[in-house]
């Protein structure tokens, strides 16, 4: 039984980080007209309420959302993601200062399909897969698969449209689940090399994240690129410090772009570790 749930977690640093990724790249695709697929393994329930209890025991969202809610003069990248999670509070946030609902990745990246494009969510907990289907329950454009994302995405690719991204964002709570992406991301890239691909893993101590880096490097998966930082300096072994994303086939000049707004949100979401974020290729480009 997976006793994981993001309600504890949304809207915390993390989210902030992975959300401004993938709000990039799915604009990245809308530059052209021709419609295009997203695909999410671990999609959670869609939505969530920060004054849960879940939301409320450790109050993460203190560390992300909350800290860009009031900003103004943002970076387009980062208005258009805040904007985004405005648009779920709209009308039914009692307290201006602060958010009330948080959306998840299937939510956020619902608002930006086109009508040619659709999405595909897969998610396995017994709890939140059923509200995730409630949520987009008799949309035409959305399809949710109560399953093991890992066993459901090399059924998925290439999809019909050829064109699309990939969202790979497990809990890495079971033993074995880095190495269960490489398996799977690579299984994946060579039946779709075309695709984008984007995967989420955590910054903490006594994690294998550099051994992650080897294997991905020495996975033949050709153009990935690295991005990270953290918010705390010297975590204990169990807290999370930090936030990565490895993207696979990132579209032009998304180097320079994460770059830019890394450099604007890392001293804004940093709570004393004070180190620079990295931004890299792990396999070139050319």
């Amino acid at each position: 039984m997976l006793s994981y749930r993001h309600g504890f977690h949304a809207g915390n640093f993390v989210d902030v980080h992975k959300h401004i990724t993938l709000m990039l790249l799915i604009g990245s695709l809308q530059k052209k007209n021709t419609p295009f697929c997203y695909i999410d393994t671990h999609a959670g329930a869609a939505n969530y309420d920060l004054q849960s209890d879940f939301a409320q025991k450790n109050r993460e969202y203190e560390t992300g959302i909350s800290r860009l809610w009031g900003l103004t003069n943002l970076p387009p990248s980062i208005g258009a993601y805040l904007d985004a999670v405005k648009k779920v509070n709209l009308g039914l946030q009692k307290d201006q200062n602060s958010p009330r609902y948080y959306p998840g990745s299937p939510a956020i990246v619902r608002q930006m399909l086109r009508p040619q494009d659709r999405m595909i969510l897969m998610e396995l907990h017994n709890t939140e897969a059923p509200v995730l289907k409630e949520h987009f329950k008799g949309d035409p454009q959305v399809s949710v698969h109560h399953r093991d994302g890992f066993e459901g995405l090399g059924g998925l690719v290439p999809p019909g449209e050829r064109r699309g991204l990939v969202l790979i964002d497990p809990a890495y709570e079971i033993k074995g689940e880095y190495d269960r992406v490489i398996e799977v991301l690579t299984d994946a890239w060579v039946k779709w090399s075309a695709g984008i691909y984007a995967v989420w893993y955590p910054v903490q101590k006594k994690q294998p994240v550099p051994q992650f880096h080897y294997d991905l490097r020495n996975s033949g998966i050709n153009k990935i690129y690295l991005h990270e930082f953290s918010v705390i300096a010297d975590a204990a072994p169990n807290r999370l410090s930090g936030t990565g994303m490895v993207i696979i086939n990132p579209p032009w000049k998304f180097d320079e772009q994460i770059k830019a707004i890394l450099h604007w949100l890392v001293p804004v979401l940093d709570r004393g570790s004070h180190l620079p974020a990295r931004s890299e290729w792990l396999v070139s480009e050319e």
